[in-house]
């Protein structure tokens, strides 16, 4: 309310106090996004956002590191993962 206060009928958010203070943190901008002129785009190797989000899995997925887990939960679960798959019809093993 404060901002709409602020700027008034006909008037326009970017400039006021409110837009100010909330910008940088109200908006989320994807890592994926491309906002390059064509030209720097093309330089950087003109990769689509499928391409820059495959990347970006694929790299995630080799940092990826498992968190540890205590040797007893691990053989716990994988006995309850037999057991279940054992009871269910059609169980692939």
């Amino acid at each position: 309310m404060e901002a709409i206060r602020e700027v008034g009928p006909g008037g326009h958010y970017l400039g006021c106090a409110h837009t100010q203070r909330n910008f940088k943190t109200a908006f989320y901008t994807s890592p994926i996004a491309d906002n390059n002129s064509f030209e720097q785009w093309e330089a950087e190797g003109g990769k689509d956002a499928n391409q820059r989000a495959t990347e970006a899995a694929q790299r995630l997925l080799r940092q990826y590191e498992p968190p540890p887990l205590d040797a007893a939960i691990d053989e716990a679960l994988h006995e309850f993962i037999a057991k279940r798959k054992a009871e269910l019809p059609n169980a692939v093993t």
